[in-house]
């Protein structure tokens, strides 16, 4: 099986960048299809711990080929930085690393627009990190984004951001009072990029397509989740990107039929970052913070504290249709270890209807009260188990709970943040 996706199934943070940093050895090539440097795959190697925001999470197995696609929008400055760091930590990119030319450019004037429009909506507001994401797919979708392949031509270049900055400095001032752009500033300082990024520029659609026509393994690295895509999520409170697996075909011009198998990555509990409903939310006192600090649910991009639930079944099951799923990696199970009782929500009530799916209007899913089954915890360490027989009883009467409720079989269980603290019952590309 030549072609695996890696999605999140629900609110993204489900720890995909572990999976994919283990399932790497198995592949030859590792690509994120969508989102920005608003996601951050987190990665312990060793002692060692890697924040991953653009460069595909599998980078760091020596050997192996990251790939930026098109449908990923870029702060090159940011990128940069990555670039940097990891060189910095031993890390050679040389002849490792591809961006697409055709995916998007994230300019100084999407941040402004990014931070003044959540500013301006008060408790209407979304959640942004205000890192301009959301912005430059407008932009995109608007047919007046400036892409990766602009800055190979400056005169282009020039054209273009001059246009862009012409209505974006207008709509700044008018809308936001917010001081504008300067045209010659903003040019040389994305001539700067381009002098160093001009190495990692290609057409990585030929690139992929060749490498799966070859029989080389490919691993598609989605970030967000299932929950945050913006045709499929809890809209409007939801990224700007495909975050589902079919993200995976249109963010790198690699086609459906050439896609072998999906695994999605479910944490072991439910958490959320920013606005939007969350039916099994805990409160602090309920449990929630206690949940936040054993799994230290805190943003790798952010820094901003998640919110905390139990496991929320309807979310998963209606992941695993969209997605779908051919199988499920389950992470954190070690943050349950202490926990008397564990709940898990098999179903939703809204005033007097029961509900087995998610409600389309975000205001009508605020309403809904989640219905739970207790099943009794195991009171004792699962961290670093690697074989399913050495589970704890209740801990595995848990998971295989889970697996039913949802209509999807397990392959992965993560008993820690380290790549060795795992259970394999089903490689990725086994067949």
């Amino acid at each position: 099986m030549p072609a695996v996706v890696i999605v999140g199934t629900q609110w993204g943070d489900e720890g995909k960048g572990k999976i994919v940093d283990l399932l790497a050895p198995q592949a030859d090539l590792i690509v994120r299809f969508q989102g920005g440097h608003n996601a951050g795959h987190t990665v312990v190697v060793g002692q060692e711990q890697f924040v991953l925001h653009l460069i595909p999470s599998g980078i760091l197995h020596p050997g192996k080929i990251g790939v930026i696609g098109n449908g990923i929008v870029i702060d090159p400055a940011a990128l940069l930085e990555e670039i940097d760091s990891l060189t910095a930590r031993g890390i050679d990119l040389k002849d490792r690393l591809f961006i697409s030319h055709r995916a998007h450019l994230i300019m100084p004037y999407h941040k402004a627009i990014d931070k003044e429009s959540e500013k301006h909506k008060g408790t209407r507001k979304i959640g942004t990190t205000g890192r301009g994401i959301g912005p430059t797919y407008a932009d995109k979708m608007a047919r007046v984004g400036l892409r990766v392949a602009d800055l190979l031509d400056p005169d282009v270049f020039r054209q273009k951001l001059t246009n862009s900055l012409a209505e974006m400095n207008y709509l700044l001032g008018r809308l936001y009072s917010v001081k504008g752009f300067d045209v010659e500033t903003v040019y040389h300082d994305y001539l700067s990029y381009t002098a160093r990024l001009k190495a990692y520029i290609a057409d990585t659609a030929e690139i992929l397509n060749d490498a799966l026509a070859a029989n080389r393994r490919v691993l598609f690295e989605g970030a967000q989740g299932t929950l945050l895509d913006v045709d499929h999520g809890t809209y409007p409170f939801v990224t700007s990107s495909s975050a589902t697996s079919g993200g995976a075909t249109t963010g790198t011009g690699v086609g459906p039929t050439r896609i072998d198998r999906v695994l999605g990555v479910a944490k072991a509990y439910s958490t959320r970052v920013g606005e939007g409903p969350f039916p099994t939310e805990l409160g602090e006192d309920q449990g929630g913070a206690a949940l936040r600090e054993r799994g230290q649910e805190f943003g790798a991009t952010t820094g901003r504290a998640r919110r905390c639930g139990w496991f929320d079944a309807v979310v998963v099951r209606y992941a695993v249709r969209i997605n779908g799923l051919s199988a499920l990696a389950i992470t954190k199970l070690d943050v349950l270890d202490e926990c008397t009782d564990i709940k898990i929500c098999v179903e939703y009530r809204r005033g007097g209807e029961r509900l087995t799916t998610i409600p389309a209007v975000a205001e009508h899913y605020e309403q809904c009260v989640p219905v739970y089954e207790t099943l009794p915890g195991w009171k004792q360490s699962t961290v670093g188990i690697t074989r399913y027989e050495d589970l704890p009883l209740n801990a595995k009467r848990y998971l295989e709970r889970l697996a039913a409720v949802v209509g999807c079989p397990l392959d992965v269980v993560s008993t820690g943040s380290k790549r060795d603290q795992t259970i394999v019952m089903r490689g990725a590309f086994d067949a």
